[in-house]
């Protein structure tokens, strides 16, 4: 019988200091880890269940805003758009019709299952169960994807790390309501960074503020994405971008005299 090679587990708490470092972040960096079995899910320490039934952002939110690990199965989750996403209900006929958000998102059935068809989630029968805990926890080691909450300006340095080397240009699209499928349900679908502006329910349940972005990736990018802005830091290029206000090259491009 072939032995199956262990994957590959990371420094987590190292991860997050460096990113603390590089960008000081406010929000909780976390991981989210699905499961083909409900046991092992249960399995992870420490791990909190939900009571009552919450939204997917809601779930999220425990990790990142209060520091707890959770984890859910598609019972826990108060619908079907939050269960389809991540995988644990089918994206059928009357999933993809989006009958809930006609009048209410979308002024049109056509629009509302145009925007269902556009989302990116994770396929259906895969899994049971996703676990969510801050990585410095080490509990899910390692997650299939890391989410970090940033400002545009911390956003753009975390980007210009991932593109340091090995350069790519990054296209991202918006889908509006329901942008957790452009953070994490593309970025567990097709496994590379993914950048999202989160929507109305991941800000009013999840308690995202206005401010930030939200980058989904794999643990692999986020190291790599370090490993850029490091020798970004060296260079000089660091954020803060403009920590005094406006920068001397801006103001003398303005003309502005440095003479008394």
């Amino acid at each position: 019988m072939q032995q199956q090679t262990p994957p590959e587990q990371f420094d987590l708490g190292a991860i997050v200091a460096d990113l603390n470092n590089l960008l000081r972040l406010k929000t909780t960096v976390i991981g989210i880890k699905m499961f083909a079995r409900v046991e092992e899910m249960e399995a992870i320490p420490k791990i909190r269940r939900p009571s009552a039934v919450h939204t997917t952002d809601q779930i999220v939110s425990m990790a990142s805003r209060l520091g707890w690990t959770v984890g859910i199965t598609g019972d826990d989750l108060v619908g079907a758009q939050c269960r389809a996403v991540i995988g644990l209900a089918p994206q059928d006929e009357k999933w993809l019709a989006g009958e809930n958000y006609v009048g209410v998102w979308h002024g049109t059935a056509e629009d509302a299952r145009k925007r269902q068809e556009a989302l990116d989630v994770v396929p259906y029968g895969q899994y049971q169960a996703m676990a969510v805990s801050p990585l410095t926890s080490g509990r899910l080691n390692p997650p299939d994807i890391c989410l970090v909450y940033a400002t545009p300006g911390q956003m753009i340095i975390l980007i210009n790390g991932l593109q340091y080397t090995g350069y790519k240009k990054f296209e991202w699209g918006v889908v509006g309501e329901t942008a957790c499928a452009d953070s994490w349900g593309r970025a567990l679908k097709t496994g590379e960074p993914s950048l999202s502006l989160p929507c109305f329910a991941e800000r009013r349940y999840g308690g995202v503020p206005d401010e930030e972005m939200l980058m989904a990736l794999p643990p692999a990018y986020l190291v790599k994405a370090i490993a850029g802005m490091k020798q970004l830091a060296k260079n000089g290029l660091r954020y803060p971008i403009a920590p005094y206000g406006i920068q001397a090259d801006v103001r003398a491009g303005m003309g502005v005299s440095y003479k008394k």
